[in-house]
């Protein structure tokens, strides 16, 4: 009898049951948004008297996005305005390998070269599968700004990849 009303052993049961799945489902949430909140703040310390070289480059980024999103929408200029982000991209990626290679002792130097080594053969077969698949004839005035997208999309990733290492000195 709960509270004077007569509940038959069975529902107890099923009560039972049913507060020990809510608890273990809390419980689960519970470890779920405390993996979630320590998850965003397990990447690298960076050192807080470094430039903000990420939200410089993305702030420099932004322009050459904003000319994409504003061309006149022909092929031609959207070839251009990827062909000077595109550019600017690999301009921005070789500075900042070459900027950290500097805080890096030899040894880790060549671990980074030949990382970057790799990642090069990785983009080169990227772009060869981008320019072989997003075609004009498969495509139409489509296919440029995919391939376009695309490639600026691999070496953007890159380039923030190797600026927030460069964070951490």
């Amino acid at each position: 009898m709960q509270n004077g009303i007569y509940i038959p052993k069975m529902f107890t049961r099923i009560g039972d049951s049913m507060k020990k799945i809510i608890r273990r489902n809390l419980y689960n949430f519970v470890l779920i948004v405390v993996f979630l909140c320590y998850s965003l703040f397990t990447h690298a310390i960076d050192n807080p008297d470094a430039p903000d070289y990420v939200s410089d480059f993305l702030k420099h980024a932004e322009v050459y996005e904003r000319e994409i999103q504003q061309t006149t929408h022909t092929t031609q200029s959207y070839l251009t305005a990827y062909a000077a982000y595109e550019k600017f991209l690999d301009k921005e990626l070789n500075t900042a390998y070459n900027q950290l290679m500097v805080h890096l002792n030899e040894d880790v130097q060549l671990v980074l070269r030949n990382s970057q080594l790799k990642w090069l053969s990785y983009r080169d077969k990227e772009f060869d599968f981008i320019a072989r698949n997003w075609t004009a004839q498969k495509f139409g005035s489509s296919a440029v700004i995919s391939r376009g997208g695309y490639r600026t999309k691999l070496i953007k990733d890159r380039t923030m990849i190797l600026l927030q290492y460069l964070q951490n000195y």
